[in-house]
């Protein structure tokens, strides 16, 4: 989840107070609500974007006169994906009142440049609103972005006039949409009501307050925790053994190749292990090569999940890795401390980052 609002490389705890320094400190954010609609400055505009998708390149001309929603994400951020519901909504609802909605994907990964992966997302999450493709992190650097998923709002004259950083906060979001829609038609909404998607798997919301453990990026680059008896060797096939897990460590077993941002599991039946305390567990996994299906089997303290599966597993902890994505592999119905591993059938897995719900 990188930065809850997955700015750099922070934890929960940290993204979140950042994110209270930033609304308390800014006069359009979230803080205030949509009575503060100030103008912050002009928005940088889209040039740099690599490619679009669902729509032919959008630039000043084609916004003129259209209140903006700029949607900052990459699409195997958990924080990201679960606001998609809401983004989706808003664009469906507010279309005809004059929002347009762009969606800015700025990759984390290398394997989120791929446009067959990020079309793949779109499909999956069900987005129809045009895409600007930001592989080389041009329009995020133009707007001075930091943060998984961000949200600037921009009036019909292309100035920035409210900006959100991070997942919650949708009824404050949807009410300064509201507010500068009203500005722009000189006339208030008739329907002001507050959109109440559905979410669904990893889309739903989070148990935000019981959530005991922060991501753990598998990478060398960016690991912490590792609790094998064994050294983490960056680049180089090594065995690995893991045994009794502190909460939040997490350790490997068999044999890995770990890399900057992946670990590559070189043998069928190598594992990984993490302690965790939260509702939901995921994990950014791929299969290493486009098109194969690998697949694994996830136990909980040693026992199937039973009831505690997750959306992309069954009850037996079985499931199967189709492509290179964020997969949700365990949600509990209540919380408590669990031993999580995740087994893999067959060689040449990628694992990335632990994330919690």
């Amino acid at each position: 989840m990188k930065r809850r609002i997955r700015a750099a490389v922070w934890t929960f705890a940290t993204a979140c107070a950042l994110a209270a320094l930033v609304a308390a400190t800014s006069p359009t954010s979230a803080a205030d609500g949509p009575g503060a609609l100030q103008v912050e400055g002009k928005a940088p505009g889209f040039a740099g974007a690599t490619t679009w998708l669902n729509s032919a390149p959008l630039g000043p001309a084609q916004l003129r006169g259209k209140v903006v929603l700029v949607d900052f994400w990459t699409y195997s951020c958990i924080n990201c994906i679960r606001t998609i519901p809401y983004v989706r909504a808003w664009a469906q609802k507010y279309r005809d009142q004059g929002l347009a909605v762009v969606g800015v994907h700025t990759p984390e990964f290398r394997f989120e440049e791929d446009l067959a992966n990020v079309n793949a997302a779109l499909k999956r999450f069900q987005i129809d609103f045009p895409v600007a493709v930001d592989s080389r992190h041009a329009i995020w650097r133009a707007w001075g972005n930091r943060y998984w998923p961000a949200y600037y709002l921009v009036d019909g004259a292309g100035r920035i006039r409210y900006h959100q950083f991070g997942e919650g906060d949708f009824d404050k979001m949807e009410r300064a949409i509201q507010a500068l829609l009203a500005e722009q038609r000189g006339a208030p909404l008739s329907d002001t009501s507050l959109v109440a998607p559905i979410a669904r798997g990893e889309q739903m919301a989070p148990d935000a307050g019981s959530i005991a453990s922060g991501e753990t990026y598998v990478g060398y680059r960016k690991a912490d925790n590792f609790r094998s008896p064994e050294r983490l060797r960056a680049g180089v096939a090594q065995s690995y053994t893991v045994g009794r897990l502190a909460l939040n460590e997490w350790g490997l077993a068999g044999r890995w190749q770990v890399g900057a941002e992946s670990a590559q599991a070189l043998e069928a039946g190598a594992a990984i292990a993490h302690q965790f305390s939260a509702r939901d567990l995921h994990l950014v996994l791929g299969p290493g090569e486009p098109g194969r299906k690998l697949r694994i089997r996830v136990t909980l303290d040693g026992k199937a999940p039973g009831a505690d599966h997750g959306s992309d597993i069954d009850a037996a902890g079985e499931g199967v890795i189709d492509g290179t994505r964020l997969y949700q592999l365990v949600r509990q119905s209540g919380v408590r401390q669990r031993r999580f591993e995740i087994r893999f059938l067959d060689r040449g897995a990628e694992a990335y980052a632990f994330t919690f719900g």
